[in-house]
């Protein structure tokens, strides 16, 4: 059965910061037809339960910014390899570290730069009362910035 269009949004074309892009434009809320929260609620409860887990878990860390440290590696990693890299948190790690390229140093430098664009976002987000909207014009700088190897340490 084919997805109702109401549902799903759109597409426009649009001029951002002197840019050409595409922007998507989805549907206008409540959703039609509505959606009915019943049958998610066993599995709200159970990433409600899961959440408490590692809320639980992460309490007994002695350095939980060691776990973020590696969780945004990772997430770097597979964002930028579904946008084609080939580079390993391995590769970026020891990029970070030393400036060793075992992948194409482009990829590595790629990832990492996702890496800091995310550590941007973050510091945002613990900086503001409220969710910045995305400014093309401050995050996109950010990854260009940095052309060589950093070491973080806490």
């Amino acid at each position: 059965m084919p997805a109702d269009p109401r549902r799903l949004g759109h597409t426009v074309d649009t001029i951002i910061v002197g840019e050409r892009v595409r922007a998507f434009v989805p549907p206008p809320l409540p959703p039609i037809p509505p959606i009915d929260p019943l049958p998610l609620l066993p599995l709200l409860g159970r990433a409600d339960r899961a959440l408490g887990r590692l809320d639980g878990v992460a309490s007994t860390l002695p350095r939980q910014e060691l776990l973020l440290y590696m969780y945004v590696r990772k997430e770097a990693v597979l964002s930028s390899q579904i946008e084609g890299t080939q580079s390993t948190l391995t590769d970026l790690l020891r990029y970070e570290l030393s400036a060793e390229a075992g992948a194409p140093i482009d990829d590595v430098r790629e990832v990492s730069n996702y890496v800091d664009a995310l550590m941007y976002g973050m510091e945002r987000l613990q900086s503001s009362s409220s969710v910045p909207a995305p400014d093309p014009r401050t995050s996109r700088p950010v990854a260009a910035q940095r052309q060589g190897p950093v070491c973080v340490t806490w």
